[in-house]
């Protein structure tokens, strides 16, 4: 960005300053990781790193009032001079520490940068990016922890979310289309997107706090992702032997927090019907939770874990997008041709299986289609839907002592935060 006319001197004055504060900010970082050094064995410090910044700054200033084409030679060439003087030094440094790394010249270059763009005017950009750089250089240990931890499934599942956000995402049309009923297909992707997220940074949970933690707080990572899953999971091990008390209080935290997972949804997606939603959807969560952490403490010694595995596979992505469109297809369609009963029987439907489409999937039709309090209505039917299909699923997969266990406590969630909804929604 270039100034009109001359820059005047305390301007010019306080972009300089900005510039080499910069350079100390970068410069201190560098100085404090190599402050064991000997002397004479460090190539840059909070000096040399300072006199980048201003180096910069200068280089900035210079060509703020130049034409295009020369400001850029100008900004290429302070970057080739600054390349240029570090390098040997930078190199004799590594033969003597036997090491192999290009950051030190790297963050150089980026502080030349951030000080001509300082000078330039842009001041809060040029500083707001040099404290993210001095953070992510000073956060290289548990970096490289994280990056040992990871493993191909968890890149692959990064590499698709961002594939999803930054590449498909501007391909996909922004507007109605009218073969599909009306459904805009980039809405239906960034739900998918939003979903895929939460359900990736369940799995993350999942695997960060571990199953040797115990079914509770495995059951409470789980619920980000799926109850449903969890809920069959922890009956088929009830079914085999496993500790009834323990493996019902996993479930029914899932089911706590899957009911929360839904109360944030909504407010993101449609903050009207979330507004609506969220005291029964709380008060149910409580409602559900409060036994389970009871029976927890009769039962601490019990120790295993439910891992949902990683949700944010490829197929799983497009079956959730193609879940969403025809969801979102069924209900503008029930609500514009059949009326709100027809709504609320899709979302009972749906509720057998999922509830998170359902949710996503009625907010875009608020405020064109339905008012925010259908919308409210239509959620919370696919949420008992779903705690009353979890509650047949435990009793035939885990037994009458599973089941009756989670069917009572949950129809007891439910019981309460329906309650709730005759007097909010």
């Amino acid at each position: 960005m270039r100034d009109s006319g001359v820059m005047e001197p305390d301007a010019l004055l306080h972009r300089l300053g900005v510039a080499l504060a910069i350079g100390l900010l970068v410069g201190a970082e560098r100085h404090w990781r190599e402050r064991d050094a000997e002397h004479g064995r460090r190539a840059a410090g909070l000096r040399t790193f300072g006199l980048l910044g201003l180096f910069g700054g200068v280089a900035g200033a210079l060509a703020t009032d130049m034409a295009g084409a020369a400001q850029g030679l100008l900004l290429g060439a302070a970057l080739l001079v600054a390349m240029a003087a570090l390098l040997p030094f930078l190199l004799r440094e590594a033969e003597l520490d036997g090491s192999v790394s290009a950051t030190t010249l790297v963050a150089a270059l980026a502080t030349v940068a951030l000080g001509a763009l300082a000078a330039m005017g842009q001041v809060q950009a040029a500083g707001a990016a040099a404290v993210a750089m001095t953070a992510l250089l000073a956060s290289r240990e548990p970096l490289h922890g994280l990056m040992a931890r990871v493993t191909w499934a968890e890149m692959r599942s990064a590499i698709l979310l961002l594939s999803m956000t930054l590449v498909a995402l501007p391909l996909v049309p922004d507007e109605p289309v009218a073969v599909l009923g009306g459904v805009n297909p980039a809405q239906v992707w960034r739900l998918a997107i939003l979903l895929a997220a939460i359900s990736f940074a369940g799995y993350l949970a999942v695997r960060l706090i571990g199953a040797e933690r115990g079914l509770l707080l495995a059951g409470a990572a789980g619920g980000l992702v799926s109850s449903t899953a969890v809920t069959l999971a922890h009956g088929r091990m009830a079914a085999a032997g496993g500790p009834v008390p323990a493996l019902t209080a996993g479930a029914l935290v899932a089911g706590a927090v899957s009911c929360l997972r839904t109360a944030v949804l909504a407010l993101i997606a449609a903050p009207a019907v979330g507004m609506l939603l969220w005291p029964a959807l709380v008060v149910a969560a409580v409602t559900m939770a409060v036994p389970a952490l009871l029976a927890r403490r009769h039962d601490a010694a019990a120790e295993a874990g439910t891992d949902p595995g990683n949700p944010f596979e490829l197929g799983a992505v497009l079956k959730m997008a193609l879940l969403l469109a025809a969801i979102a297809l069924l209900a503008r369609l029930a609500s514009e041709r059949l009326g709100e009963a027809a709504l609320l029987a899709v979302a009972a439907i749906s509720g057998l299986a999922d509830v998170d489409a359902v949710t996503l999937s009625v907010a875009q039709l608020v405020p064109g289609v339905v008012d925010a309090g259908v919308a409210a209505l239509t959620v919370a039917v696919a949420v008992a839907s779903n705690i009353l299909a979890k509650s047949g699923y435990a009793l035939v997969v885990g037994g009458w002592a599973y089941g009756l266990r989670f069917g009572l406590v949950s129809l007891a969630g439910l019981s309460a935060g329906a309650a709730v909804t005759l007097l909010f929604v």
